[in-house]
């Protein structure tokens, strides 16, 4: 029985591309990082030599599609009406925007490059054509990806799923499908699930009363996410979701706000993965 499964977040597709359009590649790849990641947060210092941590990353950004954005902050004006309707969504909730932006996305991306740092500008020109082609209406995108993420549960049989950004929605959404998967553990780290209307709406199942559940066969749900990463709106789940056992809240880097290096070698997953590691 494999210990830890993971699941991805935005901005993986050149994994793919890379190991020459092969999905277990671009596995292999992530894995490699994830478990130097790791190392890093669980071994105080030392050395990686090799430790392996992650038995899997379950891949899906192949079945999202290639979006030709890849990071680049000037694509945010060019972006399909589903893409430009989550980045319009999404930038609401930012603070700083104000209410004379809202509708009106030439001004909200003109925003964005112009007073946001560039990483927060290139985290848009991901997250909006990611989610948008994830939570398409009928899309074959979202039942392929859960698909995917399902496929590599059943197979390795993990105690602990850790399921980064746009990974936790798809792991959140599996898990519900496939009453079957069951976990002890569930790790989210800079997620997304309760951003309104973005995400939290079109969640399936959809919450109820305004309010999403932990999925039933999921023992125990441990959210992190870091107190300014403009993906994680609201960093704390428990306002919106039942059954969230323990909210993690860190400070990781004002600018690098959001990538799962920063999140699995922050240190704040050990006490919860230690009881499941040899």
């Amino acid at each position: 029985m494999g210990a830890i499964v993971g699941v991805h977040g935005i901005g993986k597709y050149r994994y793919y591309r890379e190991a020459g359009n092969s999905v277990a590649g671009a596995e292999a790849a992530m894995r490699a990082k994830w478990d130097r990641y790791l190392h890093r947060g669980l071994a105080a210092g030392a050395p990686h030599a090799g430790e392996r941590y992650v038995t899997e990353i379950a891949y899906y950004a192949h079945l999202l599609g290639e979006h030709k954005q890849d990071g680049d902050p000037r694509a945010v004006r060019s972006m399909a009406a589903g893409e430009q309707e989550v980045l319009v969504a999404w930038a609401r909730q930012l603070d700083a925007v104000g209410e004379g932006l809202t509708g009106a996305l030439h001004l909200v991306a003109g925003w964005m490059l112009e007073r946001m740092p560039d990483q927060a500008a290139r985290f848009a020109a991901l997250f909006a054509p990611e989610v948008a082609a994830y939570l398409a209406v009928g899309g074959e995108a979202r039942a392929g990806a859960r698909a995917a993420v399902a496929e590599v549960i059943r197979r390795n049989r993990p105690k602990v799923v850790i399921a980064h950004s746009l990974g936790s929605v798809v792991a959140y959404e599996t898990l519900w499908a496939h009453p079957d998967l069951e976990v002890e553990l569930l790790i989210t780290l800079g997620s997304p699930l309760g951003m309104r209307d973005v995400v939290f709406e079109r969640l399936l199942p959809a919450p109820v009363n305004g309010r999403g559940e932990r999925p039933r066969q999921v023992r125990r749900w441990v959210n992190i996410a870091d107190r300014h990463d403009i993906a994680a709106i609201p960093p704390a789940l428990r306002s919106c979701f039942t059954g969230v056992d323990r909210e993690v809240l860190v400070d990781l880097d004002r600018l690098d706000f959001h990538t799962v290096e920063k999140y699995l070698g922050c240190g704040a997953l050990g006490e919860h993965l230690r009881p499941y590691l040899s």
